[in-house]
């Protein structure tokens, strides 16, 4: 656990419980399968960049059983005619934090925070805890006590049956 996004919950009152697990178990699947959480109690946490002279960052936050609506509704309000995933080394050197423990909890104010509707209609949700090694279980309703944070309509589309 990231001492400083236990420090970050605590500094905005925020009620949560932490979960324990091993690092090898720390992405959604995998944890949901090895510690029996359900997908859709389930939270990612993805930097997106907006490609541009200079680009542009955003955390979003949706539902496992979910994937961010990149092209339609992220990619417009990054203000980019592009948007991706940000890679593994830009998410580590903007958040601090490895993929697998990524969190909303505790990043830098300057970075915006887009919490997909659907998240707030869980009664708690799992997210990251920083690092590996531990999440964080909490009414999601915690997460909007962060600076720049906001509830985005339809951030998220349902992932398709295979």
């Amino acid at each position: 656990m990231d001492t400083s996004v236990m420090q970050s919950l605590n500094d905005v009152g925020a009620s949560y419980e932490i979960i324990d697990c091993d690092p090898s178990f720390a992405d959604t699947a995998a944890f949901c399968n090895r510690y029996g959480y359900l997908p859709e109690e389930s939270a990612n946490a993805i930097l997106l960049e907006g490609k541009a002279e200079s680009p542009v960052y955003a955390l979003c936050v949706v539902l496992a059983t979910t994937r961010i609506n990149v092209n339609k509704v992220a990619r417009k309000r990054l203000g980019t005619r592009k948007a991706s995933f940000a890679s593994a080394e830009v998410t580590k050197s903007l958040t601090g934090m490895e993929i697998g423990g990524v969190t909303p909890v505790g990043l830098p104010t300057d970075l915006p925070i887009w919490i997909d509707n659907l998240v707030m209609e869980v009664p708690q949700v799992i997210i990251g805890a920083g690092s590996r090694d531990a999440k964080i279980y909490l009414a999601p309703q915690n997460l909007l006590r962060f600076p720049n944070t906001h509830v985005v309509e339809g951030l998220s589309m349902p992932i398709a049956n295979k």
